[in-house]
């Protein structure tokens, strides 16, 4: 499945995403997750849910 790709036990609070699907989200950062689920909050969408058995979010790095 989608979700289960190689980089998802690093979703946790505070890391920074883009969702593929929709670019225009902009950066979005984690704010829970609880199972199959993430919430996050994107910069042109605000606080979205996200099914991750459907979605497989592109981490961006922080240049921090």
């Amino acid at each position: 499945m989608k979700g289960e790709g190689r980089m998802r036990h690093l979703l946790e609070p505070g890391a920074l995403v883009r969702h593929p699907g929709h670019p225009e989200w902009g950066l979005g950062q984690i704010q829970s997750v609880t199972g199959d689920r993430a919430a996050a909050n994107f910069e042109h969408a605000g606080k979205q849910t996200l099914d991750l058995r459907r979605v497989e979010l592109e981490f961006v790095e922080s240049d921090v």
